[in-house]
This record gives C-alpha cells, sequence and structure tokens, in this order.
C-alpha cells in the first residue's frame, strides 16, 4: 500500500519499480531511470522536486550487475563491465522494454502518457538519450543528470529526430566517472539533433548540486 508520502513499490509485468502516485489532475506521466549500480530507490532522493500532477515511476532496470545493484545493458561476455560506455545498440532493448513498460502502466492506472517527461542520472541519462531519439513523439520533456550521448545516434541525429524538443543537462566539472568534456559534447549532440537545451553545471563530483536540483525543478514546473 502507499505510505504517507502517497509512495510504494510494486512488480508489474516482470518489473520491480518504486511508484508516487500524482495528487493532482490532469496527471501527467513521469520516469526515473536510475544509474549504474543502482535500483528502484536510488532516484527517489529528486522526487520531492516534481510537481504533484506527476505519476512517476522509476523501475530496476533489467540486468544485475558484477558490482552490485542493476544496469541498463546486458554484459557482453565474462570479462565485460557493464558500465562500460553502452552504445545505442546496447540500450535499444532497454528503451523498447521501457516505451511498453510506460503504455501499459499508464493505461492500467488512467493516466495519459501519450507524452511523458523522463530523467535519467548517469547510464540511466545515456538510456534517457536513447528514449528521446528512438521516440521523440512521446517525450515531452528530458532530463539527463551526469549522463552522456551513447554511441551510434549518429544518423538519428542528422535527421533532426530531437527537433523542438527541451533537455535539462546538469553536469559537475569534478566529474571522474563521465567527464566534464563528455558533457559538453553531449550538449552539441542534442543541439545538432535540434534539441533546445537548458544547462547547468556545478564544481562537484558525479552528482547534482543543490543549485542544479532548483534548476531542474523550474525546468520541470515550466
Amino acid at each position: 500500500m502507499p505510505d504517507a508520502n502517497n509512495t510504494h513499490q510494486m512488480t508489474y509485468n516482470g518489473w520491480t519499480m518504486r511508484v508516487r502516485h500524482a495528487t493532482e489532475e490532469p496527471a501527467r506521466f513521469m520516469l526515473l531511470l536510475h544509474g549504474w549500480t543502482g535500483d528502484e530507490n536510488s532516484m527517489w532522493i529528486f522526487t520531492n522536486r516534481f510537481p504533484a500532477d506527476m505519476w512517476i515511476a522509476a523501475p530496476r532496470a533489467p540486468h544485475a550487475s558484477k558490482e552490485g545493484g542493476y544496469s541498463w545493458r546486458p554484459l557482453h561476455s565474462a570479462q565485460d563491465n557493464d558500465w562500460g560506455l553502452p552504445t545505442l545498440s546496447d540500450l535499444k532493448p532497454a528503451a523498447e522494454g521501457l516505451i511498453s513498460l510506460v503504455d501499459n502502466v499508464s493505461a492500467s492506472v488512467g493516466v495519459n502518457a501519450s507524452q511523458f517527461e523522463v530523467a535519467g542520472f548517469s547510464q540511466g541519462g545515456a538510456l534517457a538519450n536513447v528514449l528521446a531519439l528512438l521516440y521523440p513523439q512521446r517525450i515531452r520533456k528530458a532530463a539527463i543528470l551526469a549522463g552522456f550521448m551513447p554511441a551510434g545516434v549518429d544518423d538519428l541525429l542528422e535527421r533532426r529526430a530531437l527537433a523542438g524538443k527541451h533537455f535539462f543537462v546538469a553536469h559537475g566539472t569534478q566529474d571522474k566517472l563521465v567527464p566534464f568534456e563528455r558533457a559538453r559534447g553531449s550538449i552539441e549532440l542534442l543541439e545538432k539533433g535540434g534539441a533546445q537545451v537548458t544547462f547547468c553545471d556545478a564544481d562537484v563530483g558525479h552528482k547534482v548540486s543543490a543549485d542544479c536540483l532548483r534548476a531542474l525543478e523550474a525546468f520541470f514546473r515550466a
């Protein structure tokens, strides 16, 4: 049952996820995508920043990571590190599965998700980029937090698949896992694809600063 914050954990069609029910109508749907070795609880720190009209789902990635937690991409070999720098083809199956999840869950709870918001951290940010590139008609706004653009997306960017889409990108200048220069490059690629990008940087590592959290809140309230 939902707790005092109107949230609970559930299993649906093989997915484990944490959800928050909207308390204002008409409700809109938001998808939260955790990073490498995270789980359905990892992104919950952000939810108090999001409007009450959002029905939020934070699913657990489908692949167990060797380092603990879960990953959005499978291991390719016993020697593989499932962090790596996943490509479009690595993340496409997860993106396809998430679209089905959004469709089925939103229909079951009566929320219109013909367009929905998505926010992803690190590897989850890369997956959010893939979702927007493969299904641009479905994404209203996207937030990429300490994330990156995966390889293999050049053709989609050339077609300006993200034309008119609004992105929020937050990145730490001291990030050692996903270097700041990679975030800068990702912004250039988003803009090449037609996206309108709001960028927030801060003198932090692989995390989201307090100032960028406030900017994230404003982005989704607009």
